[in-house]
Order: structure tokens, then sequence, then C-alpha cells
């Protein structure tokens, strides 16, 4: 019900003062790392325009240019790392600044644009644009679903479930996305490749721990991430041993993304027969 004013005859509301954005509490101002994170969305944004005008409707409208179709791909590839290494030093600075109450969740979305939409539709190109795009285009978006949906049940995870500090519970976003690509760069049959994407999809869903990247881990995923936009760059420019570049950078994330898990899972199995073996020499000193 509008109340009237009996002076006015207008409808009687609220006032809000003109400078209420000046009120605006510090917790939901953009802070340093919150800016940081907006350049992880802008980065996953740009990299599916550059997969769909440089890669896709080329490939559409039949004016496919080989070189501009490598061009467009690996920019958009360097595009996801770019936004990886925004993701890693948007933690960073909020740890080492004040963060705003707003990060979390700007990083959560942020990370599905970049590590979540951008792969998943690097997946529904190639699928689109391989030779057999006729039986595979379907199949194909199937297993850029599983790779979408496996990201945000991971992200939803990750805002619910409190583990201890310094890991992670499933392969992190931005390496499963990177992974996930290099699969698709990697132009192995098809069935090797979409096993190993549902794969790499499970591995960021499960409960496999990941170390965070901190110290001199984040410094060696920060130049393996450079060392990979190079790699990609000498690929684009079609320059001598680019292609062998690619395949090596490819194989070496995949070959990462399978064995960080083992080793997690060696390491957890040790952990529990530990524990055992002392639970038993406790009890064994027990006994009178």
């Amino acid at each position: 019900m509008t109340v009237i004013d009996p002076d006015t005859q207008s409808g009687w509301v609220a006032e809000v003062e003109e400078d209420a954005a000046d009120d605006m509490p510090l917790s939901t101002r953009l802070s340093i790392a919150d800016t940081l994170t907006l350049g992880n969305a802008i980065c996953g944004f740009m990299a599916v325009y550059f997969t769909t005008t440089g890669v896709l409707i080329p490939h559409l409208t039949g004016n496919e240019d080989g070189g501009m179709a490598r061009h467009s791909a690996a920019m958009a590839v360097i595009l996801m790392l770019l936004a990886s290494i925004f993701d890693l030093f948007d933690g960073l600075v909020a740890r080492k600044l004040r963060a705003s109450a707003m990060g979390a969740e700007l990083d959560n979305l942020s990370d599905l644009i970049s590590f979540g939409l951008a792969p998943a539709y690097f997946v529904v190109t190639w699928g689109m644009v391989a030779p057999d795009a006729h039986q595979l285009q379907r199949v194909s978006v199937v297993a850029a679903v599983v790779v979408l949906l496996a990201v945000v049940l991971r992200l939803a995870r990750f805002s619910c479930v409190t583990l201890r500090d310094g890991i992670f519970q499933g392969m992190p976003s931005p390496f499963g996305a990177l992974t996930v690509v290099a699969i698709v760069l990697l132009e192995l049959p098809f069935v090797p490749t979409l096993l190993a994407i549902i794969g790499v999809a499970w591995l960021m869903v499960s409960r496999v721990e990941y170390p965070k990247p901190r110290g001199r881990l984040a410094v060696a995923m920060l130049s393996w991430i450079v060392l990979s936009m190079g790699m990609l760059a000498a690929w684009a420019l079609d320059a001598p041993g680019g292609q062998m570049l690619l395949q090596t950078g490819c194989a070496l994330q995949i070959v990462l993304g399978a064995m960080i898990p083992v080793f997690a899972t060696a390491r957890r199995v040790n952990a529990f027969r530990d524990n055992r073996r002392e639970a038993r020499s406790a009890q064994v000193q027990q006994i009178p």
C-alpha cells in the first residue's frame, strides 16, 4: 500500500541520500586483489572471443586460413594462461593486502568463466572443426558439458568445504582447464582424447589432494606458465620447431596432470600406513 503525504499528494518513499556511494562500506569496495580477479574474467571472455572469431566463424563460413586459425587458437590459450597468472596473484595480493568481502565470490565467478566456460567452449569448437566433425560434434558437446559441470561443482565445493591449510581437494580448476586444452592441442585420436578429457574432469571433482601454489611452487608454476606462452607463440608464428615445442609442452602438461595425483595418493597411503603402525605400537606398549 502506498502512503500519501497530504501536503504533497505524492507517494511517500524512503529518501535516498545522494552521497550513498560515499558511505559505501570499505568491505564492498573493490580491492587491488579484486581488480586482478576481474582481469582473470576478462581474459576468459577474450579467450572465447578469439576462439569464435578466429577458429569457429572462418570454419563455418568456409574462409579458413590455417595461419589465422592457429594464431587465434594460440591467442585463446595464451589468454587462459594469463588468466591463471591473475588467479595466482590475486590470492597472493589478498593475503598481503586488504581483501574485500566480495573477493571470494568474484574469484569463483571469474574462475567459472576462464577455467570452465573457456576450455569447454574450446572443446566444442575442436569437435566442430575437426576433419570428421560430423561424428565428433555431439560427443564433443557432451565432453564440454562434463568439463563445465566439473568446474562448477569444484568451485561450489571449494566454497562450502573447509580443508587444512595449504591444500586443495581435487585438481585446481586453472590446472584442469589448461590440461584439457593441452589434450585437445596434442591432436591425439578421438577416443583417447575424449577419455583423457573426462579423466581430467573427474580429477577436478575427486578428493585427491593438491598442494596450493605458494613459495617455490608458485614460482615454478609461474615459470611454467611463461614457458608455455613462449611455446604457443612459437607455434602460432610457425617458427622452426614450433610444432615440436607445442607437442612437448602439451605432453608435459598432461604428464604433470597424471603424476600429481599418483604422488598425492602414494603420500596418503604411506601416511595411513605410518598411522596404523604407530597405533599398533601404542597398543603393544599398553599390554602388561
